[in-house]
């Protein structure tokens, strides 16, 4: 998700929020088949999770570490410019970051269970590598990062229109 504007504050809460969306999404996928003992590959079902990597995202650029003070951009010749700060400018390469689902790798239980149709040669048979703790835990986690990304789309919100009443 992406929002137009000279805002980064609304497109980092945007991309904040669709990568919480996708966990909570993967969540309710691996509770729903947590009890799947055969897919389509034959194989007992596999947790999937969401993998966020950072990439290059917003880069400033013009900035002089030695000198901690930042000058905006003039909008009208008659501002006064100074100048040995340098202007500092917000690209948007990319948004950041990358949301990417992998597959937990690590085998689910193996119960002893002659009559269930999926069951071995020996009565074993492999169950899906999903923990209800560990999905509650990170629905609860996904929950409140969303809602931290609300507070600070919100805030941001409220920035621009208090702007606009200067």
């Amino acid at each position: 998700m992406k929002i137009n504007g000279n805002m980064p504050g609304f497109n980092i809460s945007a991309v904040g929020l669709s990568v919480q969306r996708k966990k909570m999404n993967l969540i309710a996928e691996n509770i729903a088949n947590m009890d799947t003992t055969r897919t389509q590959d034959g194989q007992p079902y596999q947790r999937k999770y969401v993998s966020v990597k950072q990439g290059a995202g917003y880069q400033a650029t013009g900035l002089d570490m030695d000198k901690p003070t930042l000058q905006m951009t003039t909008t009208d010749s008659m501002h006064i410019a100074s100048p040995e700060i340098k202007p500092v400018r917000i690209s948007e390469a990319n948004t950041g970051l990358k949301a990417d689902i992998e597959k937990d790798q690590k085998q689910g239980e193996v119960v002893y269970n002659p009559e269930h149709p999926d069951a071995d040669k020996d009565g074993y048979v492999h169950m899906a590598n999903v923990n209800i703790v560990t999905e509650m835990t990170d629905m609860i986690s996904a929950t409140r990062s969303f809602e931290a990304n609300i507070t600070a789309l919100n805030s941001s919100k409220q920035m621009a229109k208090d702007s606009l009443e200067i």
